[in-house]
C-alpha cells in the first residue's frame, strides 16, 4: 500500500507525480530561463509540436523529445502551455547502464518512447481522478522496467538518505566527514566521484527539488523559504531560480491548478 498525499485542484491534465528519487510533472513550464537540474530531465511534447532546446550557450534545437543530463545549464522552450518532464535523480541510477534513450543530450528520435511517456500521462490523469497512483511503479510505468540502481559506498549513501530526508536541514560536509568516519578531503573526493555531484550542488538541489512538495500550500513565500530551510526570501529566489528558471513565486502561482502526489506524505491512498 503506498503513502500519498493528494493535492487536488482543477487542472485537468496538469498533475506532478512526486517520489524520493523520481518526479513526474505535467503543467506549465513558462518562460523560464537557464535552468540545470541534479537529475536527468526528460521534456516530451504532449501533442507532437516540437518543444526547443539550447544547452549552454550552443545554437537551438528541437524535437518532440529533449534529454538532459544532470548539471547540464539549458534553455527549454515548449511550444504548447502543456508539458510533459521526468525528472531521475543522479544518485539513484547507474550512468553506465541507462537506457539509450537517457544516454544523449539534446533532441532524441525515440517515437516508441514518446508515446510511452503520453500514454503514461494519460494513465496518471485518470488515476488522479480517483485520488490515487497506488500500484504504480514509476519506471516499468514509463521505461518498461526498473532502471539500474548506482552502485553507492555504504557510507556515501547514509549521508545522501540523510540529506534527502532532510533537505532542510543545515548539514555541512565536515559534519557528514565525521558521521562516517571519513577525513574532510576524502569525503568530498569520494562523495564526487560516487554521485557524480560535488557535495555543496547535491545538498543545494536536494534542498531545491524540496520546494516542489510546497507548491500548493497557502504559506507565504517567505514561510516556504524558511521550512526549506533557506535563511531568507533573497536567498530562496536566487537559488531557486538558479536551478529552475523561475523564480519562487513563478513556479507557485503556475501550479494553482496541479493535482500533486506527494509520496512521502501523510494521507494513506490504497
Amino acid at each position: 500500500m503506498q503513502t500519498t498525499r493528494v493535492v487536488h485542484a482543477d487542472g485537468g491534465e496538469r498533475l506532478m507525480w512526486l517520489t524520493t528519487q523520481r518526479v513526474f510533472y505535467a503543467g506549465l513550464l513558462g518562460l523560464a530561463s537557464e535552468r540545470s537540474f541534479g537529475g536527468w530531465g526528460v521534456y516530451v511534447s504532449p501533442r507532437g509540436l516540437p518543444n526547443r532546446i539550447r544547452i549552454g550557450g550552443g545554437a537551438w534545437q528541437s524535437g518532440e523529445l529533449l534529454v538532459v543530463p544532470p548539471q547540464v545549464p539549458h534553455h527549454v522552450r515548449s511550444a504548447e502551455p502543456l508539458v510533459l518532464n521526468l525528472l531521475i535523480e543522479s544518485e539513484s541510477v547507474d550512468p553506465d547502464a541507462l537506457p539509450a534513450v537517457l544516454r544523449r543530450c539534446g533532441p532524441v528520435d525515440d517515437p516508441a518512447f514518446v508515446r510511452r511517456v503520453r500514454a503514461a500521462h494519460a494513465q496518471l490523469v485518470a488515476a488522479s481522478g480517483r485520488e490515487c497512483f497506488g500500484g504504480i511503479d514509476f519506471d516499468r510505468l514509463f521505461f518498461g522496467q526498473p532502471l539500474p540502481e548506482r552502485p553507492l559506498d555504504a557510507r556515501i549513501r547514509q549521508v545522501i538518505e540523510r540529506v534527502s530526508a532532510a533537505p532542510a536541514a543545515p548539514w555541512s560536509a565536515e559534519q557528514c566527514a565525521a558521521d562516517v568516519h571519513l577525513s574532510f578531503s576524502r569525503f568530498l573526493h569520494l562523495f564526487k566521484a560516487q554521485t557524480g555531484m560535488t557535495f555543496r550542488a547535491f545538498r543545494a538541489w536536494k534542498r531545491a527539488r524540496s520546494l516542489l512538495r510546497y507548491v500548493r500550500e497557502s504559506a507565504s513565500l517567505t514561510d516556504i523559504a524558511l521550512d526549506a530551510g533557506y535563511p531568507d526570501s533573497t536567498h530562496f529566489s536566487h537559488s531557486i531560480r538558479q536551478i529552475y528558471g523561475l523564480r519562487p513565486s513563478e513556479i507557485v502561482a503556475g501550479s494553482r491548478r496541479l493535482a500533486l502526489h506527494d509520496a512521502a506524505g501523510e494521507v494513506l491512498c490504497g
